[in-house]
Parts: C-alpha cells; sequence; structure tokens
C-alpha cells in the first residue's frame, strides 16, 4: 500500500494540487486532500518532491524492439532476451504499456533486417504472448502492421488475430509515389542512405515496388472484421489523400497512423479518428521524411495521441517541448499519451488515467536543476517497479 504525496497529478480533466493518490492492492483506491494523509497508518510514502504524478505513458506504436533484437543488419540476438532489456529501458522513460510494432514485410526495399522475417516476426510475437503468463515489468502488447503486398503472411496474419496474440492492427502500403514516400526525391534519397547503390538501381527498385501484387479492398475489409469482432482496433497508415480516409474508415478503421499532412489530419479529426504523430518529429522540429509537422499539427488540434515511433526517450520530452516551447497546455499534452492512445486501443476502462478503481500504472516525473525532466518512480499494476535517485558531487569532490 502507498501513499504518492508532494506532487502534481495528472487528471483526465486538470492538474491539482495538495492532494495524494492512494494505492491499494493492484488499484487506485483514492484521491485524497493532503490534509487526510494521516488517516491512512502502514502506507510507504513516495515523495515526488513538487514532481509531476502522471499515469503511466501508453504507447501504441514503437519499432524499438527491432532496434533491440536486430541491433546490426546481420545480428539477431535471443528474443526472451531482447523484450527483457527493452522493457527495462522503456521503463525508465515513463512508458508503462507498450504496443511493440513488428513490421509484416515482404520486401521493405531498403535494407535487410533479419527481425523482419517472417519466421523471426512469428516468433517474437510468441515471445511477447508469453510474456502476459511470466514475469515481465510491462504491458508488452503487439502492434501488427501489415504491409499490403505480403500476400502470402495473411493466412498466418489472420491465425494471429483469432488466437488473440495480436491487440491492434494497422495496413501498410509503401509503394514509393504515394503515402509516406509520395515524394520521390525524398524516397530516392532515404533508399541510397540504406544502400550504396546507384540511380539506375534505384529506379529498378521503384520500378518493381510499383507493378507488385497487393491484397485486395475486400480482403482488408475481412481482416478488419475479423479484429474488429476481437475488439482489436484497426488503423491505417500514412494516409495523404482525403479520398482515402472515408475509405479506411469504412473497413472499421478508428484510427489515423502518420497523416501526411495538415489538412488529411484535420479532415481525419473531422471524421472521428484518433490521429497519431511521432514524439520525435516535435523533437526534431518536423518529420524526417518531409511531411506533417507534428508541432504543427498538434497546435491545429489535428493530432490527438504522440507515440515513440522509434525513439522512446522522446515521448517524455517532447511534452514539456511542446508546453514550455510550444506553448501548448501541459495537461492536455499528457493526454497526447496517456488517456488518448489508451481510449484509442480501448482499453481506457483500466489504464490511462488516474482515477479511482483504474490500475495503479503511475509514474513519477521530477526536474533535474537544470529542468531536465527524469522519471523517479514507476507504478505498475499497483507495484513498485523502479526507483531512480540522481545524486550531485558539488559538496563531494574526492571521489566521483
Amino acid at each position: 500500500m502507498y501513499l504518492l504525496t508532494n506532487g502534481q497529478i495528472i487528471l483526465e480533466d486538470k492538474i491539482v494540487y495538495h492532494h495524494a493518490v492512494v494505492i491499494e492492492n493492484d488499484c487506485i483506491s483514492a484521491i485524497i486532500p493532503e490534509t487526510e494523509l494521516s488517516q491512512y497508518i502502514g502506507y510507504e510514502r513516495i515523495d515526488a518532491n513538487g514532481g509531476y504524478i502522471s499515469p503511466g505513458f501508453v504507447d501504441i506504436h514503437s519499432d524499438y524492439i527491432e532496434s533491440i533484437v536486430s541491433p546490426r543488419p546481420t545480428s539477431l540476438m535471443d528474443f526472451n532476451m531482447g523484450i527483457r532489456e527493452a522493457e527495462r529501458i522503456l521503463i525508465s522513460h515513463g512508458i508503462t504499456t507498450i504496443y511493440h510494432s513488428l513490421s509484416i514485410y515482404k520486401d521493405d526495399g531498403f535494407s535487410h533486417k533479419p527481425i523482419r522475417n517472417p519466421q523471426n516476426v512469428n516468433r517474437l510475437i510468441d515471445v511477447i504472448n508469453e510474456t502476459h503468463t511470466s514475469q515481465h515489468l510491462i504491458r508488452n502488447r503487439m502492434h501488427a502492421r501489415f504491409e499490403i503486398d505480403n500476400i502470402e503472411e495473411v493466412d498466418k496474419f489472420i491465425q494471429n488475430i483469432k488466437d488473440e496474440k495480436v491487440h491492434l492492427i494497422s495496413f501498410m502500403d509503401h509503394t514509393p509515389g504515394q503515402g509516406q514516400y509520395r515524394n520521390l526525391e525524398v524516397y530516392r534519397n532515404t533508399i541510397k542512405g540504406y544502400n550504396n547503390i546507384s540511380d539506375v538501381a534505384v529506379e529498378e527498385i521503384i520500378s518493381n515496388s510499383t507493378k507488385k501484387d497487393k491484397i485486395t479492398l475486400d480482403q482488408i475489409k475481412e481482416i478488419s472484421q475479423i479484429a474488429i469482432e476481437k475488439n482489436i482496433a484497426v488503423a491505417s497508415h500514412d494516409d495523404d489523400e482525403i479520398e482515402k480516409l472515408s475509405l479506411v474508415k469504412s473497413f472499421g478503421t478508428t484510427i489515423s497512423e502518420f497523416p501526411t499532412t495538415l489538412e488529411v489530419a484535420k479532415k481525419a479529426r473531422e471524421l472521428g479518428l484518433w490521429t497519431i504523430a511521432g514524439a520525435p518529429n516535435v523533437m526534431l522540429g518536423g518529420s524526417h521524411s518531409g511531411n506533417l509537422c507534428a508541432t504543427e499539427a498538434i497546435r491545429e488540434n489535428a493530432i490527438t495521441i504522440l507515440c515513440s515511433d522509434y525513439y522512446p526517450p522522446a515521448l517524455l520530452h517532447s511534452l514539456f517541448k511542446l508546453s514550455e516551447e510550444g506553448e501548448q497546455d501541459l495537461h492536455e499534452m499528457f493526454q497526447l499519451v496517456t488517456l488518448n492512445p489508451a481510449k484509442a486501443v480501448q482499453v481506457d476502462n483500466q489504464i490511462g488515467s488516474i482515477k479511482e478503481g483504474k490500475k495503479a500504472d503511475i509514474i513519477v516525473i521530477e526536474k533535474m536543476d537544470d529542468g531536465f525532466p527524469i522519471v523517479t518512480a514507476t507504478f505498475v499494476d499497483g507495484k513498485l517497479i523502479t526507483r531512480t535517485n540522481y545524486r550531485s558531487t558539488k559538496s563531494h569532490m574526492q571521489l566521483t
């Protein structure tokens, strides 16, 4: 049993002060004025030191696990070890629920990553699924990103959905000339960055990509319906045209991942879709692919969710960057990484906010002397998972 005190508590509708969060068993049992603390005898107190007491971050799009399991193009580490090590890194950045985004490619066109071989993807899906019944730190979930030219893997994809090994699905089409790579010059430069190849070879890749067979719209609709019946959210990816939004919504899609322009993002919101941008986009001041600027889109209320994408530290730091440099309301920024993503994947009845009766997935965020935000305590399911204490050597000059 714990009392989280002396912090600014991020609630669903506001930030409250001079209150404490009471944790009993695996849930939040109460949010009380600090004047009532004396009534709670035998509870361990966690002092937030004036920092923020926030829901744990819910990251619904992160392919970071690929970098952990396959740190070099030809290296493939043990999958169980990869999950364990990824957990320890993710939790240090405040992420208590992760949707590992695994790409089910036929050929990504950029570089050969062994983790993207179908047999390895399916092995990793099984390992992620096994964490639910074995020792683990955070909530590991599976976001299956299906490239629509991977016709051979459709049956296995469907089976994983039926077996409830998948918790979010998205359909991708990385054909050059549309979506993320609608600008062919950006595509050419990107692919050259991955491979030391000639202009002729690049043009051949582009030509071959445009000729690939793809699953039909009816198949996409059928797969989406199977997922929806399992209470699994469906996302589209790299929406680049307003006309496409109505089409994907007809499949039951509720999430638009990485809309490529502000116009498309705004229209997606009008249609009631959740819209996702990458937190690294905020940190870098724009998209690495030359697409939508997340900061501008958030200012225009066109983006409702931030994900870590490929860089987990960006979630925490983007919130304060948006608030302090972008003059955005800090409470609203916290919703981008807590309650909104939880709602989008339909788990907000249990996690995503600090509310009586919900799971006690909570983090404490403090700021260092220079204003750098750090996670100093983490709870998952009411268990204290981590404590971090930075030290200062200003008054101890002998041994540092």
